[in-house]
């Protein structure tokens, strides 16, 4: 077989993946959806969505045929190729943080070894916070094209809140990044599970606590949902949206929780290691649906406690959302970075 028949069956083998990691995402987010629903209803002692199919299954599909059989509006006043921009960058930088974001060990197929992992590159963590940020861009773009000034600022709400809360985030996980001595995904991971290794949240519990802050703040959601504070700014700056620009932008908030949650559990949480279990022991296929089963699980959890906290905790005013950030985060973030540097100073002394 040649070079070149063997280059085209690997990047076969990578558009598969990514159809079924993207379609997979948009499926779970879909979910995701009828579940903040379901878990809001249990806190609130009442039955939530029960209509739609067996115990309401089908609400989720409901409402994504309302979204999509929803007339398209675009106000007269407002720059058209950018609003359409606008929802469309958010959704696929949403999407895109899954590239470098390791799902499982490989599988062996038709005599081939596949790594369930779209792209392991050496600069893992610093694409997720490219991305991340670029995801800003589409709701600044989507809340000046609207022209509609309580879009606008709640655009500069979101804007000002992500470059607030990047900060800690990124300071917090320069300490993970001291420890590992890598910044791929991937290695990171496999750290976590060799023999006699511990989980990085052992180490580093108050980095993985300022990194789900701020990785809740990097969401918009509650209690930093202040981008969307309906009872201040209407619905804030997808307010001119309606139909499937609207359904992308209430579906990227949702990829990033769970792109967010499958990078909180490779950081801290081992990725797709189980406690007490030697993988290599098992047939590398079994080992790999383990392995998927495992991050699945974990990403579950993550999103329970997003959901548990927006439905327990009010909303922030701003000033004191920008307090917590620069007043406290901050700080912490770096006292976390230097501790770790000093013990790994010592153990090395």
């Amino acid at each position: 077989m040649t070079l070149l028949a063997l280059d085209w069956i690997l990047i076969l083998e990578k558009l598969i993946l990514i159809a079924i990691i993207v379609f997979a995402s948009l499926g779970i987010a879909l979910y995701t959806t009828f579940s903040e629903r379901k878990v809001a209803a249990v806190l609130q002692d009442r039955p939530g969505p029960n209509r739609a199919g067996p115990m309401g299954l089908l609400q989720p599909l409901a409402d994504g045929l309302k979204l999509i059989m929803k007339e398209e509006i675009i106000p007269n006043s407002a720059s058209k190729a950018l609003f359409i921009l606008g929802p469309a960058m958010a959704m696929t930088a949403a999407l895109m943080t899954c590239a470098v974001i390791p799902w499982s060990s490989s599988v062996e197929l038709f005599g081939r070894k596949i790594d369930l992992q779209i792209a392991d590159i050496n600069i893992g963590i610093l694409y997720v916070f490219g991305v991340v940020s670029m995801g800003v861009y589409g709701i600044m773009i989507g809340g000046w094209a609207s022209n509609n000034k309580f879009s606008l600022m709640a655009a500069l709400r979101g804007a000002s809140q992500a470059i607030s809360y990047e900060l800690a985030m990124g300071l917090s996980l320069i300490a993970v990044l001291m420890i590992s001595g890598s910044l791929s995904l991937k290695t990171i991971v496999d750290q976590q599970m060799a023999p006699g290794a511990w989980w990085n949240i052992v180490y580093q519990p108050l980095g993985f606590i300022l990194f789900f802050i701020c990785a809740m703040a990097e969401c918009n959601r509650t209690p930093f949902d202040l981008p969307e504070a309906e009872n201040e700014l209407n619905m804030g700056y997808h307010q001119e949206y309606s139909s499937m620009k609207l359904g992308f932008y209430l579906f990227a908030e949702y990829v990033n929780m769970i792109m967010s949650s499958a990078v909180m559990a490779s950081l801290y949480f081992g990725g797709y290691d189980v406690p007490f279990l030697d993988e290599s022991s098992l047939a590398p296929n079994i080992a790999a649906i383990i392995g998927v089963l495992s991050l699945l699980t974990k990403i579950v959890i993550f999103l329970f406690l997003f959901m548990w906290i927006r439905w327990t905790i009010p909303r922030f005013r701003y000033d004191q959302l920008m307090n917590l950030g620069w007043k406290s985060l901050i700080p912490l973030a770096l006292l976390n970075m230097l501790a770790t540097g000093a013990v790994i100073l010592w153990q090395q002394g």
